[in-house]
C-alpha cells in the first residue's frame, strides 16, 4: 500500500508552477498516486451595490476562466492529462485546507520560498497550510533568493 495516494498540488500559475508540478508528478510517478491540481482566486472585495458590481463579477469570472486554462495547460506540459483541476474563489489559505479535507488527499504539495529580514514575521500561506492540514505538506523550494 501506497503512503501518499491522492496529491493535491497548490500552484499560483507563475513560472514556479512548473517545478512544483515536476516535484509532484515525480512523487506520485513513484508511488502510483493521482494527482490533483489546486489555483485558488482571492475574492475580489465588491463595491457597494452599484455600477461598479459588474466589472468586479466580470473580472472575477475571466480571472477564474484564466486559471482553468492555465491548470489545463500545466497538466498536460506534465503529461497529468487526468488530473483532476480545481479552480476555487476564496482565501487561499482556508481554502487549501478545505479541499485536502474533502478530496481525502494525502500529500500537499506547494511552493516556499526563501524569506529575509521582516518577511519572516509574516504568516505566509505554506506556514498556515503545514500547521492546518489534515495531512503532509511538501514545501518545494522555489524562485530565487531575494526575489
Amino acid at each position: 500500500m501506497s503512503v501518499y495516494r491522492r496529491i493535491l498540488v497548490i500552484v499560483d500559475l507563475t513560472d514556479d508552477s512548473l517545478p512544483i508540478g515536476r516535484r509532484a508528478q515525480a512523487i506520485a510517478a513513484s508511488l502510483s498516486a493521482e494527482v490533483e491540481f489546486l489555483h485558488v482566486v482571492e475574492l475580489i472585495p465588491p463595491e457597494p451595490v452599484g455600477e461598479t458590481l459588474m466589472p468586479t463579477v466580470q473580472i472575477e469570472n475571466q480571472l477564474v476562466e484564466r486559471a482553468r486554462r492555465g491548470l489545463a495547460a500545466l497538466a498536460a506540459e506534465l503529461k497529468l492529462p487526468d488530473a483532476h483541476c480545481h479552480v476555487e474563489v476564496g482565501i487561499v489559505k482556508s481554502d487549501i485546507v478545505r479541499i485536502a479535507r474533502e478530496r481525502n488527499i494525502d500529500l500537499i504539495v506547494l511552493g516556499s520560498r526563501e524569506r529575509h529580514g521582516l518577511s519572516i514575521l509574516v504568516n505566509f500561506t505554506e506556514d498556515t497550510v503545514l500547521h492546518a492540514a489534515p495531512c503532509d505538506v511538501l514545501a518545494v523550494r522555489v524562485g530565487s533568493p531575494g526575489k
